[in-house]
């Protein structure tokens, strides 16, 4: 059965990027073949200028579940990318802990994820994301499981954090106001086999404010893709 069918894009650096489409049209199988979990049998990914085509570790990527090894600490699940590279444990926190107030984990590196909030959670899911590869993040709907609140409050946190880490992100959701909220472009895929259906360019101002998903601008872009999506 095929899945993607001719499709190309681009993610520039320190940009963000979302992909759009119909439940079960192949976003998540992009996102595994740009990582390298899935074989390409046909096309090529390609990272600064360098065929990177089936080779894994060279990009983050967070799933929808935080995926936390319960038996650990949060510390402890945050270095675990760097112990995979064969770091020490006390290399690895001390790396990591300047980074623990940023993604609003300082006084919780010590907490079993039984102890989080579901946003606690994630937040600690993407700071072990982003010590695996500082550069480029894949977050496949790392918001999908939350409450409309916390997700709310987590958009607005990760644009803040992305801002500060200057990571370039590949996102996927089934969410259009989250994904014109948070991006610079976004592709609109049709159901499978997926092809591009649409770029549509984000020009709102940054940084971004709640309250951007309430203006005229916002909801003539809304309706827009959901038209292309229907």
């Amino acid at each position: 059965m095929p899945i993607i069918e001719d499709v190309s894009f681009y993610l520039d650096q320190n940009e963000f990027v979302t992909l759009i489409g119909p439940s079960g049209c192949g976003k998540s199988t992009i996102f595994n073949m740009i990582a390298g979990i899935v074989p390409v049998e046909e096309g090529k990914v390609f990272i600064d200028g360098r065929d990177c085509t089936g080779e894994v570790g060279q990009v983050s990527y967070m799933y929808q579940k935080d995926l936390l090894l319960p038996w650990k600490k949060v510390i402890d699940n945050t270095i675990l990318p760097l112990i995979i590279k064969g770091e020490s444990v006390r290399e690895a926190r001390k790396k990591v802990i300047p980074y623990l107030k940023l993604f609003g984990l300082e006084g919780f590196e010590y907490k079993y994820p039984f102890q989080l909030s579901g946003g606690m959670r994630q937040r600690a899911a993407l700071l072990r994301t982003y010590m695996f590869s500082k550069d480029i993040v894949l977050l496949d709907e790392p918001f999908g499981g939350l409450d409309a609140i916390t997700r709310s409050k987590m958009q607005s946190w990760l644009l803040e954090v992305i801002e500060k880490v200057k990571a370039s992100v590949l996102f996927v959701t089934h969410d259009i106001e989250e994904a014109i909220y948070l991006s610079d472009r976004i592709y609109v895929l049709t159901e499978r086999p997926a092809r591009i259906k649409e770029e549509v360019a984000i020009h709102l101002p940054r940084p971004r404010e709640r309250e951007i998903v309430t203006t005229t601008q916002f909801n003539r872009i809304k309706r827009h893709i959901l038209l292309n999506l229907s």
